[in-house]
Formats: C-alpha cells, structure tokens, sequence
C-alpha cells in the first residue's frame, strides 16, 4: 500500500509517482506489469488524471514503458541506489565565527561597503531594459569601461580609451587571460618576494619565472637588464609585500629596458587608492610613450573582493590579439553587477566611497601602528606601513615563529605571514587591519600581542 496524503502541501500526482518509483526500485524486476491506471485510481480514491500525470513522468524518467495491449512495464534503468548503505558524517565546524581576531592583510570591513545605495541602484538598473535573453558584450559593458577608462585618466594617470579595457571576473580571471594573449612570451621576471597568486598563475601556465630581488628601490634593475625575459610582472606603486615603491629614475629605466628589448611591462596596481602618507604615485602605464605596459586593476581592496571584478587596459597590440584570438573568451562578471557599477561611477558614489574608504582605513592603520608600538614596545620594528590593508612587523628579538602559529591557533586568532604567502627569504607577521572594526582593533592586538610574547625564545 502506498501512503498518499491528501492535505499535503506535495501534489497527489507527484507523492504517487515517488511510490511508484521507490516500489518498482525495491520490488519489481525487468518486464514487470504495473497495476491498470484504473485500478490505481480505484484503489487509493484518485482521479484518472492524477494516476496518469504519475505514470506519464514514470515513462519520461525511463521507470517504464507503455506496451500496446500489454499496459505498462518495467524496463531496464541501470539505476543503483548508492545511499542505501552509506552513512553520512558530520564534518567538523570551521566556521570564521569560530575564530575571534582574523588579521586578513587584504579584506574590508563589512559595514563599509555602501549597500544601500547599491541596492538603489541595482533596482533601478535592473528593469525591463535589461535584455536577459541575449549574451552582454564579451569584453565588458561599454558604459561601465568608458567610466573606469575615465577613472583611471583622472585619478592613475593612466592613458587608455575604454576600447583597451578588457573586464575580467577578478584578478586571477584577468591574469589567465592574459597568460593566454601572451603564449609566445613564456619566459617571465618577477618580483622576489612577490605576489604569490600572480606566480602561481604564470606557473599554471607554463610560463618560465625568473624571481627579481627587491630592494629599497622596488626591483632590482640590473638584474631584469641582465634577464633573458621577455615580460615582467611588478607592483610598482606600492610593492608587495615590502610595501616600497619604485623612484622615477628607476622607472624610466624600466621603460627603457622593455622599448629595448620588445618587452612588456605587466603593472598591477593593486591598491593603489589607499594611501595614507603620500598622494598616490601616478602609475608606470601613464610614463609609457611606446605601448609597453600592460595595466591591470581590481576594485576588490577598495570597494568589494565580493564583487569579483577586475579589468586589463591593453596596449593596441595585443588587444588586436585579443579580438582575433580570444573573442569567444566572455569577462564573467554579472551583467547586473556591471551595470550597477556603471552607474555608481557615472553618479560620483565611487569618488565618494574612495574619500570614505581612506578615512576609515587611514584611522585604522594609525590605530594599529599606535596599538603595536604600544603593546609590543621595542619586541619588533615596522618595516611597511603607509598604505594598502596592513602592517608588517618583524621581531627585534628571538622568536619561534612555528609555535606563535601554534598559539594563534589555540587562541582562535588567525594570523598570516609575508614568507607563507610571497616566497623568498622575507619573513614577516602581516597585521591586516581592514576587516577589523575600529573599536574592536584594541582587544585583537592585545590578543596578539599576548601570543607574540608567549612565542619569544628565552
């Protein structure tokens, strides 16, 4: 007898046919009759229509088969029931709840994303002009590059029409594009210590990396002069991780070394809007006179990693590879999201938001600095501040950095490390402060600083 409830909020229709299904799994075999869909209806109070609505989607999933004069039988489904005997388990709890300080050298602090006038936005962006029947433009909506290729004019003196920028579903996204455009040039030389996701793209890849030391100049020029490379990837404006930056002289220099050599410049300008001390350096792209740099962005560091957006700006001779090799390669980003930020730019929100965003993250980074001379005193010395979402210290003494890793695990405080995520020999605690509320980054460094001294060799 199968059980079917009448006042169940699941159609009789559908309630028969998973009975019919879980019966004939359990209990039939290949060419057995199932009972006449009058005898069903009969035998359990239903309508025709409710018994043949169940059998009709029986024979649509393959169950059965309705044989001339012969009513309906059991075929040959190949279905095996791989759950009956296995036991699922309860993975352990890692929730981020679990963990009460998280030191994240890259993320923003939650209430400071402008949601509400996003949301105005999005509703009234999002309308029945919207044509969500079709494919939006590969490379990105026109609007909002000819927004960011006005942004990026005025404020990075980057020199780029909106026909050179290229929208990409974040960093990684624009940087395997690009690895792509690329494919000739397989020989690349980067920053050592270095951004540890644009490596391990390269890598994926296939490229050959040439690892640059970095000095109190940025990157080494003598030794990319010297290198057989034919790209080169660097954060010029604000170093990742040591936070330096590259003088004029040296990047003139560097501009010289790609017209040279016919070589390309990979600039990733990662966070350059937040600045604390000085105005913001001026990207390499905008010194370049020959189309030898290859500018890349993202809006995640100053307005949402959420958000997955990021762009190139091409020079002329590889958006024309580009547009003849890679015209099927679709940006990714939500055409809602491209539209709302389209017009979160063209309204001025965006300027705002960036004048807010270094506010608060400038109070934060003072705080912390404040806090860290305060509470570790001559235990370790600053050796990058002034910008981005964190501040680097290293320890002025003795310290066993494998068991302040243990301690920070015990005291659920999540801390991260330049050596872990860079490479090289440079070693030091990044102490991201972005993700943390102002009035909460007391008690984080004073949980910190708890560990740091528990970890300092006797």
């Amino acid at each position: 007898m199968y059980h079917l409830k009448q006042k169940s909020k699941i159609p009789l229709h559908i309630q028969l046919f998973e009975a019919l299904k879980q019966d004939i799994l359990e209990n039939y075999q290949v060419d057995d009759k199932l009972p006449s869909i009058r005898k069903i209806a009969t035998t359990y109070n239903l309508s025709k229509n409710t018994v043949e609505n169940a059998y009709s989607q029986l024979v649509a999933e393959g169950y059965i088969d309705s044989i001339a004069k012969s009513g309906y039988v059991v075929i040959e489904n190949n279905y095996i029931n791989f759950s009956r005997n296995y036991t699922y388990e309860n993975t352990p709890s890692n929730k981020e709840d679990d963990i009460h300080f998280d030191f994240f050298p890259a993320r923003l602090e939650k209430k400071s994303f402008p949601l509400k006038i996003w949301k105005r936005i999005f509703n009234k962006e999002v309308n029945d002009t919207v044509d969500m029947g079709g494919y939006s433009n590969r490379q990105g909506e026109l609007n909002l590059r000819e927004q960011i290729a006005k942004y990026l004019n005025e404020s990075r003196a980057v020199k780029c029409s909106a026909s050179q920028i290229v929208m990409g579903n974040g960093f990684i996204s624009s940087m395997s594009l690009l690895c792509m455009i690329l494919k000739k040039h397989k020989h690349l030389a980067m920053e050592d210590p270095g951004y540890h996701v644009a490596r391990r793209t390269f890598e994926n890849h296939n490229f050959k990396i040439d690892k640059i030391p970095v000095d109190s100049n940025g990157i080494n020029i003598s030794k990319v002069q010297t290198s057989k490379a034919k790209l080169l990837y660097i954060t010029a404006s604000h170093q990742y991780p040591t936070g330096v930056a590259i003088p004029i002289s040296n990047r003139i220099k560097l501009l010289e070394w790609a017209d040279k050599n016919s070589a390309y410049i990979i600039e990733d300008d990662y966070d350059s809007e937040l600045s604390y001390i000085n105005r913001p350096i001026p990207s390499l792209q905008g010194l370049d006179k020959n189309e030898r740099v290859i500018y890349t962005g993202t809006f995640s560091k100053a307005l949402s990693p959420a958000l997955r957006v990021s762009y190139l700006v091409l020079p002329k001779v590889l958006l024309d590879i580009y547009k003849k090799e890679f015209f099927y390669y679709d940006s990714g980003v939500c055409l809602m999201i491209q539209k709302t930020l389209k017009e979160f730019m063209k309204q001025g929100h965006w300027d705002r938001h960036l004048r807010k965003i270094r506010t608060l993250n400038k109070k934060k980074h003072n705080l912390m600095k404040k806090l860290l001379e305060d509470k570790l005193k001559t235990s370790m010395k600053i050796v990058s501040h002034g910008g981005g979402l964190s501040i680097q210290i290293q320890p002025t003494k003795p310290l066993d950095f494998d068991k302040l890793k243990i301690k920070a695990k015990e005291n659920k405080i999540k801390i991260y490390f330049a050596k872990e995520r860079c490479g090289g020999s440079y070693q030091a605690v990044m102490m991201g402060f972005g993700g943390i509320e102002e009035k909460n980054l007391e008690k984080a460094v004073i949980a910190f600083s708890k560990i740091w001294f528990e970890a300092m060799s006797d």
